[in-house]
């Protein structure tokens, strides 16, 4: 027996249906393509566009927060140094030497020998002898280290005298004054010695 003539058995339902063809031709005219609608395309349009002004609104808003902020830094620490300048120059006008040097100004003098009332029955313990006209305290202390905080503060009795006493009148000089560094021909300058 050869193998063309053997039967083979047959699988349910195939031998009795044609083989047919997965693909197959569209007969007739294609189905015509419905047109968008414009209302929403105007809808996603005006969305869009409204998204993106939106975002760039609160950009500007928001650089403009930035440079508000700086702006009020840089006002906080003008007003700290300020603050710190003003808080230096109360230091000065309150030093001792300040309110000795105005209380002079003003005729005031250190008592050598001072006098206390005692207050529970009136008497008086000291010499009760009154302050001598000039003081034996040199109250501007000129003996002592000058406070540069208080040097050109004016006194409250003339407002051109200062610490220092009175200013001097500037004299035009009869030599040109040389500013800098010397010149260095020679080398470095050094002290001569001996």
């Amino acid at each position: 027996m050869s193998l063309a003539t053997t039967a083979l058995p047959l699988v349910p339902g195939t031998a009795t249906r044609p083989a047919r063809n997965r693909l197959r031709v569209v007969e007739g005219a294609p189905a015509r393509r419905r047109r968008p609608r414009l209302a929403y395309a105007i809808i996603a349009l005006s969305g869009a566009v409204a998204i993106a002004a939106a975002q760039m609104g609160i950009s500007i808003a928001m650089t403009q927060g930035v440079y508000e902020e700086q702006a009020l830094t840089q006002q906080v620490k003008a007003l700290r140094y300020e603050s710190q300048s003003l808080t230096q120059q109360l230091v000065g006008l309150s030093s001792p030497q300040y309110l000795a040097a105005n209380a002079s100004a003003l005729g005031m003098v250190i008592n050598e020998a001072p006098s206390y009332l005692r207050l529970s029955d009136g008497a008086i313990l000291g010499s009760g002898e009154a302050a001598p006209w000039q003081s034996t305290v040199d109250a501007i202390g000129r003996g002592s280290v000058a406070n540069s905080l208080v040097a050109a503060a004016p006194l409250v009795t003339a407002p051109d005298a200062t610490i220092e006493g009175l200013p001097e009148t500037p004299v035009a000089p009869t030599e040109a004054v040389v500013t800098g560094p010397p010149a260095l021909s020679e080398g470095l300058p050094a002290p001569q010695t001996r």
